[in-house]
């Protein structure tokens, strides 16, 4: 399963990166060691609680911490393979001089960021030092971690930089002086027309990240930028923003169920789960596409990560469609236009962080997703059908009795996990993230005890690859968190709010709504999805909610824009990750994509100006 969404050129590696190599191991190790010994600490309080009624106080403390220290450690290994995503479209518009000159300067970029996160952070281990949590656990105990693994990134960034030619290297430092230097000189000789620092942190965000700059550093940088344009916030309150960013125990069900997704693929779930579907609908019109959409249906509601979903079904169905002699860039739109459907199926990440960063109820927005996606399914099974060409090849072999027999055992054995995570939920016996540790466990059981296909060195790789790729997600996720709080300090959401209140007095909610979509659309394609939720989520749903609109509508709204925007071509990064596992070029995939997203964007107005489609299910539940 690939682990990129995007690999920028600027975080490729390069020969003769001996530290790296010798590194690298190292970081996996320690960050699937602290993933695992996570999972552990979060199924013994559960057990504990539940049937021993024995509350284990410090749990909560040592899984969050836990979970912070995990996500730089599987950052930083992220950052050694060149994993972490970016915009690369501009910067590949330049001549190829232009983009190696982009690249230097961007991998000086990732290295001094990466080293003031790491600086900062031991610094504020050793400012805690003697303090302590609510349970009474030593306060640093949280902090070194983050720091060491920070540390590793910036030895991984410093590896990457100084392995580029020399005159590379001496190019992109006197870059960065010189525009140092210009501001400098500008502020002490014309401080009056210098912009403010709210207009250079915008200007820095917007350059370094149209550049190839990996979206967490872009995210980054801008908030340092203001910080020290403005030389009045400590770098500390950097390191502890980004810490508070992820430093929560509802963030934990990312890694668990982007592990389960890993689990089930090296346990041989996904196989016998698309082998089901290919022989119940496969034979219809257009029946491939049916099973992708479909496929795409049950497996969101299992693994959380939308990209290892689409890994999960693109790896088996696009090489079925080749065989079928269909148009490749076609099956991998169509595979793109389902990971958007999916965006709304629990247990969604986007879902659960918008939940988060909006103080929604993630139940409820787990029950409000499931009518919209079913909308969106129906959309595209029905095109897939009514514009599908017959299945006029061989039919599949009939199974022998004991074949089919295990064949369905199988398939009902994965499907049990979804049972377990919605019964989890409607039963209110455990916490989102709780649900999600014992997902991971159910996962282990079943491919090492049923199936009897998960290996101690597969289930091994599971937890490394589940590490790097939430570390790479959580560590957005925190620099997000650290921009969220500069533009507070700026007062941004309050201006945003009283624009947005005053524009619906005039022109109605309708016209709130449509804004919207639009800027999440346009945000999903320019930021990984989860930055666009974290940055706007908390700025526009307490407006929302002002103006009368239901919070878990509304929430489900722009997850859904948030997704169509992540897949649009030509900046989405999922839709460059699509094409990357079914490798079919992006220029292939863009016309049928465009046709599907027209689908979905019509389905999106629908849930949008009928509310009682998000919100029915909720109510009956009693969200």
């Amino acid at each position: 399963m690939p682990d990129a969404i995007v690999s920028p050129p600027d975080a490729q590696a390069k020969g003769g990166r001996w530290v790296s190599s010798a590194l690298l191991p190292v970081t996996d190790t320690v960050a699937a060691s602290l993933l695992a010994a996570d999972l552990a600490v979060v199924i013994f309080s559960v057990i504990a609680r539940s049937v021993f009624t024995a509350p284990v106080e410090w749990a909560d403390d040592i899984a969050r911490g836990l979970m912070v220290a995990s996500s730089f450690f599987g950052a930083a290994s992220a950052l050694a393979r060149g994993e972490n995503p970016g915009v690369v479209f501009f910067r590949d518009l330049l001549r190829p001089n232009w983009q190696r000159m982009a690249d230097d300067v961007g991998a000086a970029l990732v290295l001094a960021v990466a080293a003031y996160v790491a600086w900062h952070a031991l610094e504020l281990g050793w400012i805690t030092t003697g303090q302590t949590t609510g349970s009474g656990l030593p306060l640093q105990l949280t902090f070194y971690p983050m720091g060491v693994g920070a540390c590793c990134m910036a030895v991984f960034a410093a590896d990457i930089f100084i392995n580029r030619p020399r005159r590379d290297i001496l190019l992109a430092i006197a870059v960065l002086a010189v525009v140092a230097g210009l501001y400098l000189a500008g502020d002490a000789w014309m401080e009056d027309a210098m912009p403010s620092s709210g207009t250079l942190m915008l200007l820095g965000f917007v350059i370094t990240l149209a550049g190839g700059l990996p979206i967490g550093f872009a995210l980054a940088l801008a908030a340092l930028i203001f910080i020290w344009v403005e030389g009045n916030v400590p770098g500390v309150i950097f390191a502890q923003q980004m810490a508070r960013g992820i430093d929560n125990f509802v963030l934990l069900a990312i890694p668990f169920f982007i592990l389960v997704g890993y689990l089930m693929e090296a346990n041989g779930m996904s196989v016998r789960l698309i082998e089901l579907l290919q022989r119940l609908v496969g034979r219809l019109r257009g029946g491939l596409n049916v099973v992708m959409v479909a496929a795409m249906v049950i497996f969101s509601g299992i693994s959380g990560s939308k990209m290892a979903d689409v890994a999960a079904v693109g790896a088996v169905l696009i090489p079925a469609s080749r065989k079928s002699g269909q148009n490749p860039g076609s099956a991998v739109a169509l595979l793109a236009a389902s990971a958007v459907m999916a965006e709304t199926i629990p247990p969604c990440i986007n879902l659960i962080i918008l939940g988060f960063v909006a103080n929604l109820s993630i139940g409820g927005l787990f029950a409000a997703g499931l009518l919209p996606a079913a909308l969106m399914a129906s959309a595209l099974i029905g095109v897939s059908i009514l514009f599908g060409k017959p299945n006029t090849g061989p039919a599949p072999e009939r199974l022998e009795r004991a074949a089919a027999r295990r064949m369905w055992f199988g398939a009902a054995v994965s499907l049990g996990l979804i049972a377990m995570i919605f019964i989890g939920f409607k039963s209110g016996f455990a916490t989102a993230t709780e649900i999600s540790a014992f997902a991971a466990l159910y996962a282990l059981v079943v491919g090492a005890g049923v199936f009897r296909e998960l290996s101690l060195p597969a289930a091994w790789r599971s937890f490394t690859h589940a590490a790097s790729r939430s570390g790479l997600v959580l560590f957005i996720v925190a620099t997000a968190q650290s921009l969220a709080f500069v533009l507070t300090l700026q007062q941004v959401p309050h201006a945003v709010g009283e624009f947005m209140i005053a524009l619906s007095r005039d022109s109605g909610t309708w016209m709130f709504m449509l804004l919207s979509i639009g800027i999440l659309i346009v945000m999903g394609s320019v930021l990984e999805g989860a930055a666009a939720l974290i940055i706007f989520g908390p700025l526009l749903v307490p407006v929302a909610q002002h103006l009368g609109i239901a919070p878990l509508h509304y929430g489900v709204v722009l997850v859904i824009a948030m997704g169509i925007g992540l897949f649009a071509p030509p900046l989405g990064l999922g839709l460059y990750g699509a094409c990357l596992i079914g490798k079919v070029p992006v220029e292939q995939t863009v016309r049928p994509m465009l046709g599907y997203l027209g689908l979905l964007l019509l389905c999106l107005l629908l849930i949008a100006f009928i509310p009682a489609i998000s919100t029915f299910l909720p109510h009956v539940m009693g969200y």
